[in-house]
């Protein structure tokens, strides 16, 4: 992938790449579509286990929407595909990290929302800001269900940003690391993840949404559906056999 987003894979770690730190990585059209393509590209790759949702440079990871093209344009109600939105108008089913290296404001701060983990440099910090300019957050409705309703409430009222620290503290950050050492991080996390059973790994994401989809009793007969057959795999076996063995699991995905 050329133009402002770039897609990489390295020993099973797709890295997806903002990159416009000319204008603060925010999503101009060229940007959406390059999104677009890299998560298609990652739920195609058999071979790329997590993603890492970063930027370049460190004052941004994306400051939001293009505001000097939406005024050209005239937007009004942006359309369902505006921009990918996980779970909601594209499926990812594996597991994706999000690596914010400066801001994420409005639109920013949906692509840190959407990811399943968050790790944050030091100085960035977050903001649904669409108060301020008299735009919408439809996509901020599962805030609540991330974080306390008041505090949810004071981040959607006010706009205001939160600091990195504040996030974590809150639970919309997992981890807080020097930004020097934001990808190694993102990378060692990731790499942690590729090396689980991947069926294991799928089902676990799945597993870990269902209360907000499912009252408590549906969500464990979901979950059992989910999990019966990673228990039939192959690598159900394999993984006791390693332990019994004293040996590094082969996992098949099957």
């Amino acid at each position: 992938m050329t133009g402002p987003v770039r897609y990489e894979v390295e020993d099973g770690i797709a890295w997806l790449t903002i990159d416009r730190p000319e204008a603060r990585n925010a999503l101009s059209k060229a940007v959406r579509d390059g999104l677009w393509d890299g998560i298609r590209a990652f739920n195609d790759d058999d071979t790329a286990k997590v993603l890492i949702l970063t930027a370049t440079g460190e004052r941004a990871f994306c400051a939001g929407g293009d505001l000097k093209e939406m005024a050209e344009t005239s937007l009004q109600v942006p359309p369902p595909d505006f921009l990918p939105q996980f779970g909601r108008n594209i499926d990812v089913p594996k597991p994706t990290i999000a690596a914010v290296n400066g801001v994420a404001f409005a639109g920013g701060f949906l692509l840190a929302q959407q990811c399943d983990l968050v790790v944050a440099a030091a100085h960035a910090s977050f903001a649904v800001s669409e108060v301020k300019v008299g735009r919408g957050s439809p996509w901020a409705a599962p805030l609540s269900w991330l974080v306390p309703p008041r505090l949810a409430m004071e981040i959607l009222l006010t706009g205001d940003p939160i600091d990195a620290e504040r996030a974590c503290d809150l639970g919309l950050v997992n981890h807080v690391v020097d930004a020097a050492d934001l990808r190694d991080h993102a990378r060692n996390l990731a790499r942690r993840i590729a090396a689980n059973a991947p069926l294991s790994v799928l089902a676990s994401k799945r597993t870990a949404y269902l209360s907000a989809q499912f009252p408590i009793e549906q969500a464990y007969e979901k979950a059992e559906e989910i999990w019966e057959p990673v228990y039939m795999s192959a690598d159900a076996q394999e993984g006791p056999a390693a332990f019994r063995e004293k040996r590094t699991p082969e996992w098949k995905g099957r």
